[in-house]
């Protein structure tokens, strides 16, 4: 159902991103990715690293990196897929969240909530530059 490829949208070192290999219904699970929970407190080492534009906020006391594709779904205000953490399954959900056709790239908003307009930290940088 999913592929990683070349992405225009991302300027990183790697480019890469979560693409369909066939036509995606809105509702639908697209993925289930395994989760590395850790305390907060540890982020101040992540921070030091390349990870740390991949984490993600887990509960209230932990960050967590994601597994399986999780950590190369790219960032849209617009997106066409949204997530949803899976506690008991420590996994994180993606799901479409509009119809998503073959060979689309599959975005997910950062801010956590599809329609959150707020800059993020990469966008916040461009614009102080």
């Amino acid at each position: 159902m999913i592929e990683v490829k070349t992405s225009k949208l991302s300027d990183g070192e790697f480019n890469r991103g979560v693409f369909a290999t066939r036509d995606i219904a809105k509702g639908e699970l697209i993925h289930e990715a395994p989760v590395i929970p850790y305390p907060n407190d540890q982020h101040e080492h992540i921070e030091k690293t390349l990870l740390a534009d991949y984490a993600f906020e887990y509960g209230i006391n932990h960050t967590a990196l994601l597994l399986g594709y999780g950590m190369l779904f790219n960032h849209s205000y617009t997106p066409n897929a949204t997530y949803e953490i899976n506690f008991p399954n420590h996994t994180f959900d993606f799901f479409a969240y509009k119809d998503i056709k073959a060979g689309e790239e599959i975005l997910i908003n950062y801010n956590g909530d599809e329609e959150d307009q707020e800059p993020l930290w990469f966008d916040k940088e461009k614009t102080e530059e």
